[in-house]
Formats: structure tokens, sequence, C-alpha cells
């Protein structure tokens, strides 16, 4: 008999912001063929008003008939106030979440983000007797503080086991959240093999109708402060008075999407920048392998995906040294700058321009996959559950 373990999250793929998640889905469809995986999405419900919107995502509620492919998913929501609530959000989801899972009789409880979600996963599992293991995957460990800080450490002091996503973050869970050292294992994410690999930039900048004499530099992911994107801009605006063929692909949606097609305007540069949106991934390792290089100018990172999944298409990436980042990228592959440094990317994003690369070497180091993955997590989960039979 297949194990049956219930998998907790507030983070997948949706219609409203595609990028979000992804690496949780590709972690719960791989599990999925090694065990009986049940995915309880519980989302934060807001009151209708613009005010108590959240700052940091795009908002959206989905309903009980979402799907996703090759996933069992249970979706549900609970209510919420921004920063009001936030004592009480893993209480209140545990409430909604203890009879889903009690109905599913898993196991074994799976949680990925660790407050609220995984505190919500942790009460519900002691609720019924389950083992509980909780996967931190970057800034609900790196940004951290008051009662978010506090809570955080609740949880991880609660876990049977902790999963991290890089070495950093496994320093980070002992060091400054008091976690067990054997309790936490860092499993790196994987990719999609079949999706992010070499392709030739001539035929995929042909596809996407992108001039073959551009420099084409490439960002994918959320549009929030916290990525970098002012900084981004701002070294962008540089190189383009350096070189009018300098081109910014920026991939993706956020709640400052407005506020930089804003700064792009008024700085004249409306030509020399792609927006084309929340990709699908087939999408967006087209547009990774249009471009000359990739960039990732985050203040926080865990094992950012973005970068392994341009490092797997051959690109070089220019990233900040936060988190795991620095075991991803090397001398070979890559360029790390000082994060919130306009200087530095700058500097580093000059300098991936001109250097030379080799595309093929740079992809094919980089093979692990999203099955590689989910049979460490299952390995896991299996001493967790011998250990408190």
């Amino acid at each position: 008999m297949p194990r049956r373990i219930a998998l907790v999250t507030p983070m997948l793929p949706v219609a409203h912001d595609q990028t979000r998640g992804r690496y949780i889905h590709e972690t719960a469809r791989s599990l999925s063929k090694l065990a009986d995986v049940k995915v309880f999405f519980q989302q934060s419900r807001y009151p209708r008003l613009p005010f108590m919107a959240p700052r940091s995502y795009l908002y959206g509620e989905v309903g009980p008939d979402y799907q996703l492919d090759g996933v069992d998913v249970d979706a549900f929501s609970y209510p919420a106030f921004p920063v009001i609530s936030r004592a009480l959000n893993g209480h209140i989801s545990s409430m909604a979440l203890t009879p889903r899972i009690r109905q599913f009789k898993p196991d074994l409880v799976l949680a990925y983000w660790v407050y609220p979600d995984g505190y919500a996963a942790l009460r519900s599992a002691r609720q019924l007797s389950l083992p509980c293991v909780v996967g931190a995957l970057g800034s609900d460990i790196h940004v951290r503080d008051g009662l978010n800080a506090f809570m955080t450490r609740r949880t991880i002091m609660g876990v049977d086991a902790l999963l991290t996503v890089s070495e950093a973050m496994r320093q980070t869970a002992i060091n400054q959240f008091g976690a067990a050292p054997q309790k936490v294992h860092t499993i790196v994410n994987g990719f999609n093999t079949a999706i992010f690999r070499w392709q030739d930039q001539a035929e995929a900048r042909q596809k996407l109708k992108i001039e073959p004499n551009e420099r084409l530099i490439i960002y994918v992911g959320r549009f929030v402060e916290a990525k970098g994107m002012r900084e981004l801009l701002a070294a962008f605006q540089r190189m383009v008075q350096d070189d009018p063929l300098t081109r910014l692909a920026m991939v993706g949606d956020g709640v400052m999407k407005n506020e930089l097609r804003g700064l792009i305007k008024s700085s004249g540069l409306e030509q020399q920048v792609y927006f084309p949106g929340g990709l699908p991934p087939e999408q967006v390792a087209d547009w990774i392998s249009a471009s000359d290089v990739l960039t990732l100018p985050s203040w926080s990172e865990g094992y950012p995906n973005v970068v392994v999944e341009g490092v797997a298409c051959g690109r070089p990436v220019v990233a900040t040294d936060v988190g795991g980042t620095r075991e991803i990228l090397h001398m070979g592959n890559g360029i790390l700058v000082k994060p919130r440094d306009v200087d530095s990317l700058h500097k580093g994003l000059v300098q991936a321009l001109k250097q030379t690369w080799d595309h093929q070497a740079i992809a094919a180091a980089m093979s692990r996959t999203w099955d590689d993955v989910a049979v460490e997590t299952l390995a896991v989960c299996e001493k967790v559950i011998t250990q408190r039979a």
C-alpha cells in the first residue's frame, strides 16, 4: 500500500498568477507518482474592500472547482484580515483544515510555507495524532520579524522534520530559529528537464520576433519590491544610455506592475522593455532561451528556481548573493552581485553581456529532476513515520 500524504500549501499556480508555487506543483505531481497524495490548497479570504487587499502578491480566490494537472486538489479558504488576523491565521485555517485531513486519513501531513500554513498543518496533525513535516521555501524563514518570527520558531520547534531548499536556509533554521540539526533536511529544488533545456537562441528569437542584434536581459518572477525591481530598472537605464540595443524582458506579474510601467514610461524606455506577462513554463523557457542573460536581483531567496531554470536553458545568470543562490552559481555559469546595490548589479550585467559563455556546457551541467526531489522528500517522510510508530 502506498503512503497517504496530506500536502498543505497556500501556493499553487492560479489563473491570475501562473508563476506562483510552480515548484510546489511540480513536487506534488512527482510525489503523487510514489504515494497517494492529496493537496489541500488553503487560501486566506479577505474582505472585498480596496484597503484590505494584501500588498505583497496578486490577490484572487479560486473556488472548489479548481484543478491542477497531475494533482488531486481540495481548494478552500478561511477568513482573514491583513496584519490584524496575523496571530490567528494559523489557528483559523487549522479549523477548516482538520476535518478535511481527517476525512482523507493520511499517514503524514506535509506542509509547504512555515507560517501560517505550516503551523495550521502542525495543529491539525497533532489533533489527529499524525506526524508532521514542514518545508520552508525562502522568505518564510529569511524575511521574518515580530510575531511572524515568533510563530515561525514555534512551528519549527514543533514539527517532526523540517525541509529546506538550500544549505544556507538549513543553517538559518538551526542558528536563528533553534531547529534541531538532526531534524533539518536540505532538499534542493529540481526543474522540468523536458521544458527547461538548451535551445538555439536564434530559433527562440525568431519565434518571439526579437531582433538578432538585441542584447536581451530577462527577469522572470513576481513584480514586488523585494525582488529588486527598482534596482533592476535603474541599472538597465544606465545600460541603455551606453548601448541603445540593450533590451529587458520582464516576464511575470505582480502588485508593482503599474508602478514599473510608469517608471519605464517616465524614463523613456518603453521601446526597450518587453512585457509578455505571466506565462506558462513552456513560454517562459522560450523567453529565457532567447535572452543573453537572466537576472534575479532579489533581496532574499531560498533556492531560486528561476536561476536553476535559467542555467538549465544554458543562459548565464546575474543574481544577488542571497540565500542559496551561491549554491547554484559559479564562475562558469553566472555572476553574483550585492543585494540592493545598483552599481554592483549594473557592473555584473555589463560584464555578463561582454563575457563569452559556453551555453551548451552551462545547460549540460544541470540534471536534477522533480522526481529526484520527490524521492528524497518521501524518504524523509518514511523516516518520520517509522520513528513515530
